[in-house]
């Protein structure tokens, strides 16, 4: 069965910005489109009621399908106007479609939904991956030699979604895949004597850290033979390290644990991090 990417919409520029984006990765990947707008009934709006209401959504949603099926004649577009929770709505995408695709302030006075509790939460609760972009982005920035700039962390199978994705998004753009590993010392009682002689063995903790890297990067190298691939070990927090890229990105991609605490999901310190900072698209993918 083919996965359509989604786009949600309520629009706002950046959600404008997000159908563009997801509507050229369709195109890239020939795939169909689903624009998906929720909206809910306002009682206290005065002389339109729910029928009223819905037909307004509906209309504005029609729109702006044709307007996109203008600029990409060749992309199969659909849309869906929901009355049902904006959690509810998306969450159901993230966890069935190819991607989900967000338009997103960043950081700043007001975040913004999308990075406030609906969208912390749907990101959390994804199983597919979930991209967030700027009202500022466009065509050009895909360009110009940008590159794909993955994290990687921990084991080989830990990032395998995460490298998966980015180099099928960089196979589809003919770009370059940044696959990036950050490393900081860890206090002596971490260390086990297994991870000692292991590290005894591979000459010392850069070298262990490069050689981690290119063991998690071997198998999608020789999927995707074609997609150039520089690596980068530098010592640092990952976030940090992230963001200091970005501006040559084109698209960043991370990957995340969900874990739930009394006060609600959290998507991990790296990725909120680099959601509210980067300038680039961010895609967040989560963990198989």
């Amino acid at each position: 069965m083919t996965r359509p990417i989604t786009a949600g919409t309520d629009g706002t520029e950046e959600s404008r910005a997000a159908l563009d984006w997801a509507a050229r990765e369709a195109v890239r990947r020939d795939l169909p489109l689903r624009v998906l707008h929720a909206w809910h009934y306002a009682d206290k709006l005065a002389g339109a009621d729910r029928e009223t209401q819905q037909g307004w959504a509906e209309q504005g949603v029609a729109e702006t399908v044709r307007a996109l099926a203008e600029r990409h004649p060749k992309l199969t577009v659909s849309a869906d106007v929901v009355e049902e929770g904006a959690v509810a709505a998306l969450g159901g995408a993230a966890s069935r479609d190819e991607m989900l695709v967000l338009g997103s302030r960043g950081h700043g006075p007001v975040v913004g939904f999308l990075l406030g509790s609906v969208g912390q939460q749907v990101i959390a609760e994804a199983t597919r991956p979930v991209v967030l972009v700027r009202a500022g982005d466009r065509p050009a920035l895909e360009a110009a030699g940008r590159e794909v700039v993955v994290g990687q962390h921990g084991d080989p199978e830990d990032s395998a979604a995460t490298l998966r994705f980015a180099f099928e998004t960089a196979a589809a753009r003919g770009a370059t895949v940044r696959a990036v590993r950050a490393w900081t010392l860890p206090p002596v009682f971490a260390y086990s004597p297994g991870s000692l002689r292991l590290l005894d063995e591979a000459g010392g903790l850069e070298p262990y850290e490069r050689q981690a890297l290119a063991d998690a990067l071997r198998p999608w190298r020789e999927r995707f033979p074609g997609v150039p691939v520089a690596e980068q070990v530098e010592m640092g927090s990952a976030g940090q390290v992230l963001l200091s890229l970005a501006g040559r990105a084109q698209l960043m991609v991370v990957g995340r644990r969900a874990r739930r605490t009394a006060v609600g999901a959290r998507i991990g310190s790296v990725a909120h991090g680099v959601l509210h900072h980067a300038d680039c698209p961010v895609a967040v993918v989560p963990h198989v």
